[in-house]
């Protein structure tokens, strides 16, 4: 058996990203997104979410690059003196090793995060987060504690590909390597927890984008059971890159979701397009 999930991640974050998770359902092969909850299209993203029942919509939990739902004051480790979270995953994990961050502040925002989701009628069918930090020690066993009791039973487990793309040399590889190590402890963890994870993760975690060749090549070699496959498309370069601060070819990674030839490989290699509901119901 053989079963793909191409999720988008950042569903929320901005209306043209919402925009692209739209056309990939409607044309594409498209079937899963991850909702943020502190983005500035959430309402617009939840809306969608709730008139497109082909999607599944899991939680995008952020600790970085992003806003916070609690006040800043409330969450002051996780927070710049801006009163956003700081930029990115390498700043907040030499925080957390330091003894910086404050793991009873991760708690609350995140439940907060899930409220909101909660709230605005979704229940998630799975969880994730922005650039991986819901694998770090710590914020995992939060991070599965929230879901355990909010009856969200599927995960994902970036145990990313260490030579994908255009292959950056030891640094790279070392980063790659120890986020792997990470997201097979979590996968671990989650399974002691009857919470599932895919058997395997594609995507390219650099922010390289998974244009039509990428994923052509990805859906002709699938292994057996179910593979995550992380996106993020979105309709204009342009516009998306100057307002997420992004050097990100969003548009390449909706052309390929949406590319007959991608279906088509699907297709011939008798793999099912699915999402996480279906890691959720063989939880049931």
């Amino acid at each position: 058996m053989k079963q793909i999930i191409l999720n988008a991640d950042d569903f929320g974050r901005h209306t043209l990203i919402n925009a692209a998770v739209e056309k990939g359902v409607a044309d594409g092969v498209l079937r899963s997104a991850t909702i943020m909850p502190g983005g500035a299209a959430f309402d617009d993203a939840a809306a969608l979410a709730l008139r497109t029942p082909a999607l599944g919509v899991g939680i995008h939990l952020t600790l970085v690059n992003g806003n916070p739902i609690l006040p800043p004051a409330e969450i002051p480790s996780l927070v710049t003196e801006a009163g956003v979270f700081v930029d990115d995953h390498t700043a907040f994990a030499v925080r957390l090793l330091r003894g910086r961050v404050n793991l009873a502040e991760v708690r609350a925002e995140l439940t907060a995060q899930l409220r909101r989701v909660e709230t605005a009628g979704i229940h998630p069918t799975h969880a994730d987060s922005h650039q991986h930090m819901h694998v770090l020690p710590g914020v995992i066993d939060i991070v599965l504690d929230l879901c355990a009791a909010a009856h969200i039973f599927a995960m994902r487990a970036p145990c990313a590909p260490l030579f994908a793309g255009n292959f950056g040399g030891i640094g790279q590889l070392i980063g790659r390597a120890g986020l792997s190590i990470l997201a097979r402890r979590a996968a671990e963890k989650a399974r002691q927890r009857g919470i599932r994870t895919p058997d395997h993760f594609a995507g390219i975690v650099a922010g390289e984008a998974v244009d039509t060749e990428a994923l052509t090549q990805i859906t002709a070699n699938l292994k057996g059971g179910t593979t995550e496959v992380m996106l993020h498309p979105g309709t204009d370069n342009a516009v998306l890159i100057r307002d997420c601060l992004w050097n990100h070819d969003f548009e390449a990674e909706l052309t390929a979701v949406c590319a007959p030839v991608v279906r088509d490989t699907l297709t011939a290699s008798g793999a099912e397009i699915v999402n996480f509901r279906t890691l959720m119901q063989r939880h049931s």
